[in-house]
């Protein structure tokens, strides 16, 4: 929990981490603030992988994320910003070789694009903070929301609760 705390000051210094939502319910974060930054910005703060999936759309090798294995207790933050995404209580094993989650932590920390490239109809989820990309999303998920956000490893980190 400590450290939970502790990463919601650093990402959110000067503002709240419970915030009044406009349906009346309360957020665990607030909304994301915009991070624009150079593309060479981005080249010299991540890896070769990381920025060629978050900044040039490309995916990992299925299978391959050690993000995969996660069971433990935390939260999925965005590679490049940091922006809390998932919690691990919403992570399932979708057998697609990717990390899956049934809904983010928070929807405004998330933004969904049509992507019609490959010949098909699928639906980009972005980082709402920096416009990273993330991965799809799906309507094929476990409930409660019957979604499957299908997330490209390399786009994030994951932070344990204590």
């Amino acid at each position: 929990m400590k450290n939970l705390i502790v990463l919601c000051a650093i990402l959110f210094s000067g503002t709240s981490c419970a915030q009044q939502a406009k349906d009346g319910t309360k957020s665990t974060f607030p909304a994301a603030e915009k991070i624009q930054k150079q593309e060479s910005e981005w080249k010299k703060e991540l890896t070769e992988l990381e920025y060629y999936v978050l900044r040039e759309k490309g995916t990992e090798r299925a299978f391959t994320s050690p993000l995969n294995n996660i069971k433990e207790d935390g939260l999925f933050i965005c590679a490049a910003c940091k922006l809390p995404l998932f919690e691990s209580s919403t992570k399932f094993k979708s057998g697609t070789g990717w990390p899956s989650f049934y809904e983010p932590i928070n929807k405004v920390n998330v933004a969904e694009e049509d992507d019609l490239s490959f010949g098909m109809v699928r639906t980009e989820v972005l980082c709402a903070r920096c416009d990273g990309h993330l991965g799809h999303v799906f309507p094929d998920g476990p409930k409660p929301t019957g979604m499957r956000y299908c997330i490209n490893g390399a786009a994030l980190k994951f932070v344990e609760k204590e």
